[in-house]
């Protein structure tokens, strides 16, 4: 009986384990192909469910569709461990130089990981409502994450006199929110690390004492 009981919760523990793999598969697949053909016509669901192995239904079923699916990257992008990793960084500094620093470092981390997926999200958002919703989300969390960042340097003295919270936190935005990365490096051609240090020299004229 004891047997019994341990062969089952066994077999439950390998049919999760498979049903984790397949999703993780089919996600994977869908960022890989959204990446490279655009999510509207080019990237299908037969696509995905081709490259995840899976049956198109699977796709359905576990996925929830294309668009069940690039809610999930868009999720895993606005809840990436890199974002809090640099905010905590960030409430550990005192100098508002460093602050900058760790700013422009956790942002361009985050496109060498997500960059692929905020492409998609932002390409496809003015054409799509539910994909535009979920990028409102997305943004605002961003922008909060931003005036976290203003308020650390003027909760260390940092900023110029003449700039208030409200405004350093424009000013990151500029600097540090969708546009300026993906136009020096895809316009013009820029590494990441060229705009991340072009970028982070900016910010710092334009914020600090």
């Amino acid at each position: 009986m004891v047997l019994r009981v341990t062969e089952a919760k066994s077999l439950r523990s390998r049919r999760a384990d498979y049903a984790a793999l397949t999703r993780r598969a089919i996600i994977d697949a869908a960022r890989a192909l959204f990446a490279a053909k655009g999510f509207f016509f080019a990237a299908t669901v037969e696509d995905i469910a081709a490259a995840a192995r899976v049956a198109p239904a699977t796709v359905y079923a576990v996925g929830g569709g294309k668009h069940g699916l690039l809610r999930t990257l868009t999720d895993e992008w606005q809840n990436a461990p890199v974002i809090a990793a640099t905010l905590e960084r960030i409430a550990a500094l005192d100098d508002g130089e460093a602050i900058l620093r760790a700013t422009a470092a956790g942002t361009r981390e985050m496109r060498e990981q997500w960059g692929d997926v905020m492409r998609t999200v932002l390409a496809t958002a003015p054409h799509d409502k539910r994909v535009a919703e979920s990028l409102a989300a997305v943004t605002g969390s961003y922008r909060q994450a931003v005036l976290l960042v203003a308020q650390r340097l003027a909760d260390t003295g940092a900023l110029k006199p003449d700039v208030s919270v409200a405004a350093a936190a424009d000013v990151l935005w500029f600097y540090f929110g969708y546009s300026s990365y993906f136009t020096l490096t895809d316009e013009n051609g820029w590494s990441l690390a060229e705009a991340e240090k072009w970028l982070l020299a900016q910010v710092s004229a334009a914020l600090l004492r």
